[in-house]
C-alpha cells in the first residue's frame, strides 16, 4: 500500500492543533514555534504533493478510497486535480506566515490572566482551520466535502469572536460586543448555507445512489445516470447557494466586512485568503461537474451577481474609513471576477479564475498583514488616524504600496495577469458584461491610491512621529510574499501549466468551447 500522502497533508496541521493546544498554558513561547513548526511541515507535503502530480496525467491523482459509512454509500475518497494542487499549496505556504504575523496576537494583555490558553488556543484554532480546508480541496466524495466544508466554521466562529482586533475606536467593552456580533453573523450566515447544501446532498444521493463526485460525473457524461431538469436546477441552486455564501457573493456577502474588520489580521487573511476559496473551487469542482446543463441555465444570472459584487464591492471599498473593512470590500469586488471567470465558460477565463484564486490569496495576505503591523503600532484602524508614515517607517510603506498595487492589479505584479485572463475570457463570450467589469479595474486605482496617499503621504502625524520600520519577524513574513507577487505578474506559467489541464477537463464536463475569432488571422 502507498502512503496516503494526501491524508497526511491534512492529518499533520489536526495533529498540531491537539498539540499546540496541550502545551502547558504557561509556555506561551513553545506553543507558538510548536504550530510553526507543524505548519513548515504541511508545507513540506503540500511541497511533495506538488512535485509528484502530473498536469497531464489522470484527472484525479495520488487518490485514496476507503469504505466509511457503507450503508449509505459514503466513503472516505480522495484526489486532487491541477486547481486542488495549486490551492492546497496556497493554503500550506500562507499559514507559516500567519503564525508569524500572529505571533503576539493572542498573549493576555495583563499578566497572570486567567482565560483559557489563549495562545495556545489561537494557534491550535488556525491548523483545525488549515487541516479542514486542506481536506475539503481533497475529497471526492461529497458528503465528506459537506462535512468538512460545515466543520470549518467552528474553529474560524472562536478565532473572529475571542480572538479579534483588539484596536477599538470605542474601546474594549465595544470592541468585545462588535466581534461577537460579526463571529455570530458569519456562523449563521455559513449555516444557513450549508444546511441548504445538505437537503441538496440529500437529493443528490436520492437520485444518484451513492456520492462520489467521479462516479456521478462519469455516470452524467455517459448517460447511465438521467437526471430531470428541474431537479438538477434545484439542486445545483442547493449547491450554488452555499458557495456563494462563502465565496462570498453579492448579495450574501454582508457577513464579511464585519468578519475581517473585526477578526486580527492574521485571521482576516485566513478568510479571505484561504477559507473564501473553498467557495470558488468547490464551484468548479461540484457545480460544473455535477450539474453542467443547470450551471449553463444559471450563467446569465451569476454573471450578473458577479458584476454587480464587481462594482459594488470597489465603490464601498471607496468610502471607507477603516482600512480593514476596505480590503474587505476591495475582496468582494475580485471574488466577483474570479465567479465571473468560472461561468464565462471560456479556458481563458477559468484559468484567470483559478489563478486569480492564488494570486489574490497571496495579494490580499501581503496588503492585510503589513496593514495589521501598522496597526498594532498605532493602535487604530481609522484611516484618518495616520499620514506620513512613509518618513518614518519607509519599508513599511514600501511593502504597503507593493500590496496596494497587486490589489489593483498593476501590470507586472501577480493578479494583472489572472485579472487579464478574466476579462478577455468574460469578453469572448459576454462582451457587454467584460466592458462593464473594467470599471472595476478604475475602482481599485481609485481606492488603493487614495488609501496610501492619506495614510503614507504628507505631513507626519505626531501620533505617528515615533513608529518603528518592519522589524525582522514582519520582514521574514512580507518580504517571500512580496517577491512571489513580483515572480508570478513576471513569469506565472508554473501556475497555469498546472491549472490549464484540469479547466479543459471542466470545460469538457459543460461540454462549452472557446468562441472562434471573428476575423481570422492574418497570413
Amino acid at each position: 500500500m502507498s502512503f496516503p500522502l494526501l491524508t497526511a497533508t491534512a492529518v499533520l496541521p489536526a495533529i498540531g492543533a491537539i498539540a499546540t493546544a496541550a502545551v502547558p498554558a504557561a509556555q506561551r513561547t513553545a506553543a507558538k514555534w510548536l504550530a510553526l513548526l507543524f505548519s513548515l511541515g504541511t508545507l513540506a507535503l503540500a511541497i511533495t504533493v506538488l512535485v509528484r502530480f502530473d498536469p497531464d496525467g489522470d484527472r484525479y491523482q495520488l487518490t485514496e478510497s476507503h469504505s466509511w459509512i457503507k450503508d449509505f454509500g459514503v466513503r472516505y475518497e480522495l484526489g486532487v486535480d491541477g486547481i486542488a494542487v495549486a490551492l492546497i499549496a496556497l493554503t500550506a505556504l500562507l499559514i507559516p506566515f500567519i503564525v508569524l504575523a500572529g505571533w503576539n496576537d493572542a498573549d493576555p494583555l495583563e499578566t497572570g490572566s486567567r482565560r483559557w490558553r489563549p495562545t495556545q488556543g489561537f494557534f491550535a484554532l488556525i491548523l483545525a482551520v488549515e487541516a479542514m480546508v486542506i481536506i475539503s480541496f481533497e475529497a471526492t466524495d461529497v458528503f465528506l466535502f459537506y462535512i468538512f466544508f460545515e466543520a470549518m466554521l467552528i474553529p474560524m466562529y472562536f478565532l473572529i469572536g475571542g480572538f479579534g482586533d483588539r484596536a477599538h475606536e470605542h474601546g474594549e467593552k465595544a470592541a468585545s460586543t462588535q466581534r461577537s456580533y460579526a463571529a455570530v453573523k458569519f456562523l449563521l450566515y455559513n449555516l444557513v448555507g450549508g444546511l441548504i447544501m445538505l437537503a441538496a446532498v440529500i437529493g443528490l444521493y436520492v437520485v444518484a445512489g451513492n456520492f462520489s463526485l467521479q462516479e456521478i460525473a462519469e455516470a452524467r457524461a455517459n448517460g447511465s445516470l438521467d437526471m430531470a431538469t428541474n431537479t438538477e436546477r434545484w439542486l445545483f441552486l442547493g449547491f450554488f447557494f452555499a458557495f456563494a455564501v462563502k465565496a462570498p457573493l453579492w448579495p450574501l456577502h454582508t457577513w464579511l466586512p464585519n468578519a475581517m474588520g473585526e477578526a486580527t489580521a492574521p485571521v482576516a487573511v485566513l478568510i479571505t485568503a484561504v477559507v473564501d476559496k473553498v467557495g470558488t473551487f468547490a464551484m468548479l469542482r461540484f457545480c460544473l461537474q455535477l450539474f453542467p446543463e443547470a450551471s449553463k441555465w444559471a450563467t446569465p444570472a451569476i454573471l450578473v451577481l458577479a458584476l454587480i459584487s464587481i462594482v459594488y464591492g470597489a465603490l464601498l471599498a471607496v468610502g471607507q474609513r477603516d482600512m480593514k473593512r476596505l480590503i474587505a470590500y476591495a475582496s468582494i469586488s475580485h471574488f466577483g471576477f474570479i465567479i465571473m471567470g468560472i461561468f464565462a465558460m471560456t479556458s481563458q477565463g477559468q484559468s484567470g479564475a483559478t489563478l486569480y484564486m492564488v494570486n489574490h490569496g497571496i495579494s490580499t495576505a501581503a496588503l492585510m498583514l503589513v496593514v495589521g503591523f501598522l496597526i498594532s503600532r498605532r493602535g487604530s484602524r481609522l484611516i484618518a488616524d495616520y499620514g506620513g508614515v512613509q518618513k518614518v517607517a519607509p519599508v513599511l510603506a514600501g511593502t504597503f504600496l507593493i500590496g496596494g498595487l497587486a490589489t489593483l492589479s498593476l501590470p507586472g505584479l501577480a493578479p494583472f495577469v489572472s485579472e487579464f485572463l478574466v476579462l478577455v475570457g468574460t469578453f469572448t463570450r459576454y462582451p457587454v458584461i467584460g466592458i462593464i467589469a473594467t470599471f472595476g479595474i478604475v475602482l481599485a486605482a481609485l481606492y488603493v491610491l487614495v488609501l496610501y496617499q492619506r495614510t503614507m503621504t504628507g505631513p507626519v502625524k505626531p501620533e505617528v512621529s515615533a513608529m518603528p520600520d518592519l522589524r525582522v519577524r514582519e520582514l521574514v513574513v512580507v518580504a517571500p510574499l512580496v517577491a512571489l507577487l513580483i515572480f508570478l505578474g513576471v513569469y506565472p506559467k508554473p501556475v497555469t501549466d498546472i491549472v490549464n489541464p484540469a479547466v479543459q477537463q471542466t470545460m469538457s464536463d459543460v461540454q462549452k468551447k472557446d468562441p472562434q475569432p471573428e476575423v481570422e488571422a492574418a497570413k
